[in-house]
């Protein structure tokens, strides 16, 4: 019943708009979000107006909803969760105690808390939520380390509800994220040494990893010319491919660090994702080339000569060694939020991976049949075809301005709110991507009546606090005095024409 009841929720409605949070044309609501202290946020059934779909918060997989942008439900999400939980018999036969109670009642009462977040922390949310869990749920709880809690572990709770915890609990840390960002005055200098040193580490990463692939580009060569293995040759245009790709990479990283403002005046963030573009799409050519000519291999249909004891003992010695580095590198770099190194990261995968297909496969060829050598070497230029063609994808997208999931618009409106009592109402909330982080736009509405001076230091500060988030590279603050207009901008679908 419980699936059959969820299914109405599985198409989004059809007048969303994305990123693009204006109440204006939602069926929903009337008027923007209105923080005035004298107006309730209580909308019928939802609580407050973050989004402009009011859709359940078991429904998390698909987009955000009113509900679950800060956590105050209405009696719509109650009736829900409270039928999940029955359907999975953890709450049934009047309530099963004290403790699963508080599951049918909404987690914060929204007339009660309809200013709360203006005024209070996401401490005091999280204070709150928690006496509002089940027992069940509350007895894995610490409030010194809330975020930690494994869910996993907690008995009769079905994936919705499981999943439906778990989203508060990630809202609530984000919030959270917010207050401590609200009550920095100034950028910490111990986080500023965090960054260099994180940055220090970056650079030796990419410095030993295009080290390394100089070292085993020179045994994989070798190695190719001493066993002729369709499979190692394959293996060795991709440690070649490696070194190339790794010098763009380099480029791309000294280039973000010297940047010219006048000429770059945003800076030069987005040489990062070409680069990485450039460096995927060699990684495909390389993977098209080899298929090719293992293909020709198959088809010539002459077995290759056998290998002899020496020739097996340097495949063996250099592929084991090749591989053993590029796995001590791969966990080396897969722990850096660089971007750059994460891509270096991805590329010793591919190559642990590569070097074991690529000696199996030789080895099989000489000992067993000969056409399992260029057959694996097919099975290499598929994979690496496969693998960084979706990069490329990936990268490509970051640049034409995807919206930023849901989970990052309730922080941004969190913190909008949190921000200053003298906001009345927030028109649009944007974020999308322009490359690795995203650009974010806010409308708020302030009084008619307050001067410019004041009204310039609300915004800008506002900005200034938006930009300190780790997301967000650059954010652009509107100040109305209305918001009954149209849009400012209008969205552009193609490209002036040139004048002759």
């Amino acid at each position: 019943m419980t699936t059959k009841f969820l299914s109405q929720f599985v198409r989004p409605p059809p007048n969303w708009q994305g990123s693009d949070f204006r109440f204006l044309k939602s069926k929903f609501a009337n008027e923007p979000i209105d923080l005035s202290a004298d107006k309730s946020w209580d909308r019928g059934d939802a609580a407050l107006q973050l989004h402009h779909h009011l859709l359940p918060p078991i429904w998390l997989n698909f987009w955000a909803s009113d509900s679950s942008s800060l956590l105050y439900f209405g009696a719509r999400e109650k009736r829900i969760v409270k039928r999940e939980m029955e359907s999975s018999g953890s709450g049934g036969g009047g309530g099963g105690g004290g403790g699963d109670a508080g599951a049918d009642a909404p987690l914060l009462d929204s007339r009660e808390r309809a200013m709360s977040c203006r005024t209070e922390s996401a401490r005091s949310l999280l204070t709150e939520f928690a006496t509002r869990l089940p027992d069940k749920v509350r007895a894995d709880f610490d409030l010194e380390k809330p975020f930690h809690i494994d869910l996993s572990r907690v008995k009769g709770l079905t994936p919705g509800v499981k999943e439906y915890y778990e989203k508060q609990f990630a809202t609530l840390e984000s919030f959270e994220e917010v207050d401590s960002l609200c009550m920095a005055g100034e950028v910490d200098e111990n986080q500023e040494h965090i960054e260099s040193e994180e940055q220090k580490q970056s650079e030796l990463a990419m410095k030993i990893s295009n080290y390394a692939n100089i070292i085993l580009l020179a045994f994989k060569v070798y190695a190719t010319v001493s066993t002729g293995s369709m499979a190692i040759a394959a293996s060795t245009f991709d440690s070649l491919l490696d070194l190339m790709a790794g010098g763009i990479l380099w480029f791309s990283h000294l280039s973000m660090k010297s940047v010219n403002i006048y000429k770059y005046p945003i800076g030069k963030l987005r040489v990062q994702p070409v680069g990485i573009i450039v460096f995927a799409a060699i990684m495909a050519t390389l993977g098209f080339q080899v298929l090719i000519q293992a293909v020709e291999q198959l088809i010539a249909d002459e077995p290759p000569k056998r290998m002899s004891l020496v020739q097996l003992i340097w495949l063996y010695s250099i592929m084991l060694s090749a591989t053993a580095v590029k796995l001590v590198l791969w966990l080396y770099c897969r722990s850096s939020r660089n971007d750059l190194v994460r891509a270096y990261a991805k590329d010793h995968y591919f190559d642990v991976v590569t070097n074991v297909v690529g000696l199996v496969a030789a080895v099989l060829g000489d000992k067993l049949f000969w056409w399992i050598d260029p057959a694996g070497a097919i099975i290499l230029a598929v994979y690496t075809i496969a693998i960084w063609s979706r990069t490329v994808l990936e990268n490509a997208v970051s640049l034409v301005g995807e919206s930023a999931p849901p989970e990052m618009l309730q922080k941004l409106t969190y913190l909008i709110i949190r921000h200053d009592s003298r906001v009345k109402h927030i028109d649009t909330v944007r974020a999308y991507t322009f490359g690795v982080l995203y650009f974010v736009e806010v409308d708020i509405q302030l009084s008619e009546e307050m001067p410019l001076k004041e009204a310039h230091a609300i915004g800008e500060s506002l900005q200034v606090k938006i930009e300190k988030l780790p997301e967000v590279e650059r954010a652009f603050v509107h100040v109305d005095f209305e918001c009954t207009h149209k849009p400012e901008h209008a969205i552009r679908n193609k490209l002036r024409s040139s004048e002759s």
